[in-house]
């Protein structure tokens, strides 16, 4: 009788499974099904997509300079909506051979910020969350730009942040805290980086301690420049930018500033011993952290610009291994229409902070195809150190 009773439970089991598994509709399109609610905030429609820049991947092996360009804050997703929203056209997404993939967890936190994302970048180690170019024991580690100062290269970096934010600092100096911002710039009169470029005037002249540093800065023999039609004639060896008194203005109002000082940080760099420029596209990350598809991609397109510039420039120069990827992702961006022929996007932004999902790493130049395949972001910085050497 039990082997009856169990035989029967058996059967019922497979009959309610197989009722559980009839399809409701052989229809397999259950995208149609969805429903979506755009607001202006997540739809955007490019009138004039701009031209990118053909290139060929020089042929030597030689490395002398390294121009190492961060897109805060954007992973494959918004480069993605870019490309649609350019017509399928982006420099770095065209012109650069060489694609990988970067982790960008912290040792402390899986969700990762500027401060440990940068950091890894900077110095080849992941670190705590908050932590500034130094490791998770809180012990300064000297970043590829001050290496690159070390060996006799000239260095620079330019944001379009405020100089004394996360990234920036990342590469230039140290500290426990981003909340230190007086104390994050004050760093920067002993940094001895030869080009430095972005916002943030308020805390070096209107601190608390009475100090000004643009004139201790002016002292050292810098050039300061707060005016973009100043920037091209700007002489000297050293250079010093201030564009704003907090973070720039978005890129439809402040006009081609990454640009501008990208060329002349070039131009007053290069030299027979090498250079180390590091640029940031800093602000796709403020406007996916708002929710605000259509700045963020503008902030894309004005980096990508600048890539464009660096991509002619070092293909020209033969020497130079250019690498372009992000701190971190931000905004859990997801792209549900669009047309690249009308170069409109539509999105969702599941949050309006940061997620933990890989970011890209382009390349071009010598060593790129070391760049290629899924790295911890630590390891990227590793690999710009050894070729360096």
């Amino acid at each position: 009788m039990k082997k009856i009773v169990v035989s029967l439970i058996g059967l019922v089991g497979i009959a309610v499974f197989a009722s559980a598994q009839t399809p409701d509709s052989l229809d397999r399109n259950r995208s149609k099904h969805a429903t979506y609610n755009f607001s202006k905030d997540d739809q955007y429609t490019v009138e004039v997509p701009y031209r990118t820049v053909e290139v060929e991947q020089p042929r030597g092996k030689k490395i002398k300079n390294v121009i190492f360009m961060i897109g805060d804050g954007m992973g494959f997703e918004q480069v993605n909506v870019g490309w649609v929203a350019n017509g399928g056209k982006l420099n770095m997404t065209e012109q650069m051979p060489v694609l990988g993939a970067s982790r960008t967890y912290a040792t402390n936190q899986l969700i990762t910020d500027s401060c440990a994302g940068g950091t890894a970048l900077a110095i080849g180690q992941k670190t705590k969350y908050g932590y500034i170019g130094i490791d998770e024991n809180a012990n300064p580690v000297e970043s590829n730009l001050q290496y690159a100062k070390r060996k006799g290269m000239k260095t620079g970096v330019t944001v379009t942040c405020r100089i004394n934010d996360a990234t920036p600092a990342d590469f230039c100096i140290h500290g426990e805290s981003r909340k230190d911002e007086e104390g994050l710039a004050a760093q920067y009169v002993n940094a001895n980086v030869d080009f430095i470029s972005g916002g943030g005037t308020h805390f070096w002249v209107h601190r608390s301690d009475g100090r000004n540093l643009i004139d201790e800065m002016k002292a050292q023999g810098y050039t300061f420049v707060d005016k973009l039609e100043d920037v091209a004639g700007a002489k000297g060896d050293k250079f010093l930018g201030l564009f704003a008194e907090y973070d720039m203005s978005p890129s439809t109002v402040r006009g081609p500033v990454l640009m501008e000082t990208t060329k002349k940080a070039i131009e007053m760099l290069d030299n027979k011993k090498g250079f180390f420029l590091m640029v940031e596209g800093s602000q796709i990350d403020d406007y996916a952290h708002r929710n605000k598809v259509g700045p963020m991609v503008e902030e894309l397109f004005d980096f990508d610009k600048v890539v464009g510039y660096v991509l002619e420039w070092a293909a020209k120069d033969g020497e130079t291994l250019v690498v372009v990827t992000a701190d971190h992702c931000t905004g859990g961006l997801t792209l549900l229409k669009g047309s690249l022929e009308e170069r409109t996007v539509k999105v969702n932004f599941s949050t309006k902070g940061h997620d933990g999902i890989m970011v890209p790493v382009f390349a071009f130049g010598p060593g790129a195809e070391q760049f290629a395949g899924i790295h911890e972001n630590s390891e990227i910085a590793q690999i710009v150190r050894k070729l360096m050497k």
